[in-house]
Order: C-alpha cells, then structure tokens, then sequence
C-alpha cells in the first residue's frame, strides 16, 4: 500500500517585547534563574495582569504578513493545567477568539514551484516556566524566569505532505517574523519552536489517520528528521495490523526516534473560560491601517523585486532574500559594486563560504558590505583579476587592510593590462619553452586550444598572477599560431 503523510504544524514565536505580556518583568535572555520573575508571573494572590501593547502590535503586524484577516474583538482565556513550571495552574491564551484569522504562507519546492501553505489562525498567550532536571540529582529546578514570556503560536492546516515542505514552511515562518523585527527567531534560545503534528493516510483517503503530535521541536533539521522517524514508525504500525493512538511524543536527536510522552489532551481537558482579569481586546481599522502603513518589504516581495528589477534568476533572489540580513549585505555589496549579478555571486560563494567553514552568521562577517562591493568593483572594471580577487578577499577576511584598494596596493595585484609588457613577458617564455613550442606546432590544428594551458600558466607565473588573463590568451595564440 502507497501511503501519504499529512502535516500541520503549530509554531511558538517568542516575541522581541523588551518585558512580558502581562507584567514589566524583562524577557532578556540568560539571566540568573528566576532573577526576572515578578510576583505576577509567579502567581500571587491578589496581582492583576495589564496587557502589553507591544505584543498586540507584533501579532497584527504578522498577520499583516500573511495576509490574514485581523478580527476586530480577540479574547484572552484560561487554559487550566497542573505542571510544576506554571504557578498559577493555568495559562492565560487565546481560545475561541485568536488575534489573528486565516492567511497564507508562500513556500518555494524542489522543483521551483510556489505552494501556498494555509495559517488557520495566530493567537497571543505567555509562555511557561522550565524545568531543569540536569543538575540536580533526581529532582527538577524550576526557573521561572521564562513564565509570562510573550509568544505567538501560529497554527496550520494539515496543507503539508512531506518533511521538506514542513522545514521550508518552518523556513518562511522564520524569515517573515524576522524580517518584521517581532522576534530573533533564535531557535537555540528557545525564540522559535514548533509542534509537530503528522499523520498518515492511504493514498486517495480523503478522511485523515490519526496524528501524533511531536511536542517543542527547535531546528529545521530536527523537524525533518522526527518527521521521517514518525512516518516510517506509523507505517510499520499500520501494515502490520496495528492502530495509531493520538498521543503526544517527542523527539531524541541523539538516538534520532520518537517516544511516547502521555496521551493526546482535547480542549475539553483545558476546561477553557475567557479570563475574568482581561477585557476583549478592540482593535480599531485606524490602527491596523497605521500598521499596515509601516510594514518592511517581506520576504516574498524582496524576491520579485530582485527577480523584476535586478535580472536575478528564481534560485539566486530567493537565496538572497531568504535573511533580513543576507538581503540587506547584498544590496550594500550590489549598491558599491553597480552589478547585481557580480554581488550575487560574490555573496553566495567566497563570502557564503567562508562564513560557512567559520560557522559565522552574516552580520557577524569579518568582510563588511561596502569593504566586498570595493573589491567586486575592482575585478569589475579589470583593476584585478579572479586570481587577485580571491587573495585581496581572504586578505580582508584576516583583517590585513581597511580597504580593497589598500591591500591591493601593498600586495601589487593590480592587473597589468598593458600589451607591450605582457608581449615581453609572452616572448620570455616562448623562448624558455622550445620542447613546448615544437610539440605545439607539430600538434593538429584542433588539438593545440588544449596545449595552450601550459604556456598561459608560465606567462601568469611570470606576472606573479596580475597580468589579464583574456589578454594572455589572445596574444599567446596570435604567436604561438604565427610559429606553425
């Protein structure tokens, strides 16, 4: 039987708030456990929670994003449950009345085509504490500095059919909430996590299997891999007679499987009720429109303007725009530069690379923009050459000069382009090569483009790498050619 697996996933974006959705207690993160945690967030009798503007505003603005519509009255409720890490026995979320209605997420396939991910809805609520179970003998700590930490869980349809598509929906998530500025997105922090909800179903079926859900999954690849564990595991289960029971799992990485945390809770067991200490929040068409107004270009349109308005190919503006951050040192390099297509490649490759081998984010490059649009000018207007270039990079990269045009001044890469010193430079080595020179002459006429390889080195030698290597080429086969 040919199966087809069907994914939802439901994403916790903690927001960029300088304090807490419901107190002024900060949200920096790396404190000293439960140094940021204020008689609200520890539940104490008597405190009221007063909302936190900021966070309202973030969530708009993300449903902005997807183009999703922004119901007029969102409601605040009490999701009731008993763990160590939640002192008042409850989490105050959003239930029937979420901030944010339907939209859509754009995500790019394999095979370049665009799919259109549907978001049921976006909803406000504060985070929980967490325990920590490492250090402390067969007991758990609780710190508690997390609780009433601002989040946005993004909810959506089962639109998914494979990890991949799940990890490029996680991706688009990522990349719009960021370019928004409403979280870092720094999923080894905890900004970003998901659930994982996946089921599988015979091809054809049109009514859903029962899904698992695999709870606070933190890295795109992390979602492939429990993705690919708990289809294969269902499948077995299934062929083999046996039924998938909704539960909750989650993921080891170490030992790369899923495993069985308790039984899948339904809403009923929440025993939902709008909480009494928070009125509906009413959001006025003014203010959406004022948020509207002052949105950043997003992801999806920073791709068609590279593509439109720079002559950029789909896979180059869609790796380009992929960052906030890749976006913004692109333009700066393309900006210096005046080519487009030169920065493109000089992003994505040397500098990618490098980044890459150091496990450096871009904004932390050691090759600023404007020091990289220098240096691709330079081999722009033939100042230096490929060769050259590599060398003024990784010259800049080690920090040994200010600028491009200064390492390239004290090492003396400029290009030499004039005709009559790269003439002589040809004649030396024409004279120092007469075994290569007869071989070269006696060779067929076809086969001596091949043969050339070793005179153009010895001329590059000679030049220390400067002389224009289109020059060198040229003039060899005119005197080379004049020999036969």
């Amino acid at each position: 039987m040919q199966w087809e697996t069907v994914i939802g996933l439901e994403v916790h974006v903690q927001l960029a708030t300088r304090s807490k959705i419901f107190s002024g207690a900060s949200t920096a993160f790396g404190a000293e456990p439960n140094s940021q945690a204020c008689a609200v967030d520890l539940g104490m009798p008597g405190v009221l929670p007063v909302l936190n503007e900021a966070a309202v505003a973030m969530a708009v603005q993300f449903g902005l994003g997807i183009h999703a519509e922004i119901p007029e009255v969102s409601v605040f409720d009490r999701k009731n449950y008993f763990y160590p890490d939640l002192p008042k026995g409850y989490q105050t979320s959003q239930m029937y009345h979420p901030i944010v209605g339907p939209g859509e997420v754009e995500i790019t396939l394999d095979d370049g085509s665009i799919k259109a991910i549907r978001v049921h809805h976006a909803h406000l609520e504060e985070d929980a504490g967490k325990s920590l179970h490492e250090d402390f003998h067969g007991m758990t700590g609780i710190d508690l500095n997390r609780a009433g930490t601002p989040l946005l869980e993004i909810v959506s349809e089962p639109d998914m059919r494979s990890a991949k598509e799940a990890a490029a929906y996680l991706k688009a998530i990522h990349s719009i909430v960021t370019y928004l500025g409403i979280s870092d997105g720094n999923m080894a922090e905890g900004s970003m996590r998901c659930d994982v909800n996946v089921s599988v179903r015979p091809k054809g079926q049109e009514a859903f299997g029962t899904r698992a859900e695999i709870k606070n999954v933190n890295s795109f690849r992390f979602v492939e891999r429990a993705i690919a564990f708990e289809v294969e595991r269902q499948v077995e289960l299934l062929e083999d007679g046996g039924e998938v029971v909704q539960e909750t799992r989650l993921f080891d990485p170490e030992r790369d499987e899923t495993r069985s945390m308790r039984t899948k809770e339904q809403a009923n067991d929440y025993r939902y009720f709008p909480c009494p200490d928070l009125l509906p929040v009413m959001l006025d068409q003014a203010y959406v429109d004022h948020l509207r107004d002052n949105l950043p270009e997003l992801p999806a349109d920073k791709r068609a303007r590279f593509q439109k308005a720079l002559g950029l190919s789909a896979y180059d503006a869609g790796v380009l725009s992929a960052s906030r951050e890749m976006a913004e040192f692109f333009e700066q390099v393309k900006d210096v530069c005046g080519d487009a297509k030169q920065a493109a490649n000089w992003v994505q490759g040397e500098l990618a690379g490098a980044l890459n081998r150091e496990g450096l984010p871009i904004q932390n490059s050691p090759v600023s923009a404007p020091q990289l649009g220098e240096l691709v000018a330079r081999v722009i207007d033939d100042t230096i050459n490929g060769k050259a270039a590599k060398q003024v990079f990784q010259a800049l990269w080690n920090g040994e000069g200010g600028s491009a045009d200064e390492v390239i001044e004290a090492k003396g890469l400029k290009q030499v382009t004039d005709t009559g010193a790269i003439e002589a430079m040809i004649d030396q080595v024409i004279a120092d090569s007469p075994a290569q020179v007869a071989q070269y002459r006696d060779a067929e006429p076809d086969k001596r483009g091949k043969m050339i390889g070793y005179f153009v080195g010895q001329v590059m030698k000679a030049s220390r790498g400067t002389a224009n290597p289109q020059q060198v080429n040229g003039l060899l086969k005119e005197k080379l050619d004049a020999l036969c």
